[in-house]
């Protein structure tokens, strides 16, 4: 990561192969934490996708799109394998691009009974209300979101915690999306320490994530232990998935969404 420190920005690569999908990539994302031009996404970013067997540039990707899609499917995986088994109430703390790409894949996959919203900006908050398909509820404060959710999404651009461990119900799923430098926070010390802890990558979670590192919480398990049956999912704890993202991810993605495209034609 490259700050941009006049600009109070930064410009993430971030290059991967897949020997499994024979598919090679980088990302370019750009990430600016206080923008004076609110009409310009926070997080842009574009995907290089190459040919493995010469390093022929073969597509220019929508990154914004890939990431957003990504990331939140990557939550709904983690949601599946670790969420309460009679989870009602969906809780989205943050009204971005994430929190829409969250909202899609979270009320297609499973069946809530109630799903809250809550935003710094109130505004930006009843404008993804009135958006989105189905009925959400506005909260005016995060722990009236929080209070009494089974699964709770953190899709912020907070640099102190949002969420706090004595709002949170015994045996609720967080996926804690935000805070992605190793000085932010979206979660507080209580929460983290409280619960099992769950990552999409160890190595990057102890020099990325804030969260974290700066609760000095320890991870139970990467995502992908889960999914291999290695290490046990625990549905039944208080569970939080840091997700930070990773440049696999992209890859996958781009190689699918340049596959349908060929295909297509």
């Amino acid at each position: 990561v490259l700050p941009v420190p006049r600009h109070g920005g930064y410009l993430g690569v971030m290059p991967a192969y897949s020997a499994a999908d024979d598919a090679l990539t980088t990302k370019l994302v750009t990430f600016y934490e206080h923008l004076k031009d609110s009409s310009v996404p926070s997080h842009q970013a574009t995907v290089l996708l190459f040919d493995p067997s010469n390093g022929t540039l073969k597509a220019v990707l929508d990154g914004s799109v890939i990431t957003a899609k990504r990331t939140a499917a990557v939550s709904a995986i983690a949601t599946k394998l670790l969420m309460p088994a009679f989870a009602e109430v969906l809780c989205i703390l943050g009204a971005g691009v994430q929190a829409y790409s969250h909202y899609d894949i979270f009320t297609e996959l499973f069946t809530f009974k109630e799903v809250r919203i809550w935003n710094r900006t109130q505004e930006k908050a009843v404008k993804f209300a009135s958006s989105v398909s189905g009925p959400v509820r506005v909260c005016s404060s995060a722990q009236e979101a929080v209070t009494g959710a089974d699964v709770i999404v953190t899709v912020t651009m907070a640099t102190t915690p949002i969420l706090f461990g004595d709002w949170v119900k015994p045996g609720a799923h967080i996926n804690a999306v935000g805070a992605s430098r190793p000085d932010w926070r979206e979660l507080d010390d209580e929460l983290m320490k409280n619960s099992v802890l769950f990552v999409d990558s160890r190595d990057a979670a102890l020099t990325e994530s804030g969260d974290v590192i700066l609760s000095g919480a320890e991870i139970f398990a990467e995502l992908g232990e889960v999914l291999k049956g290695t290490k046990p999912a625990l549905p039944e704890k208080t569970t939080v998935f840091k997700s930070l993202g990773m440049a696999v991810e992209d890859t996958v993605a781009a190689k699918f969404v340049y596959d349908a495209w060929s295909a297509g034609n």
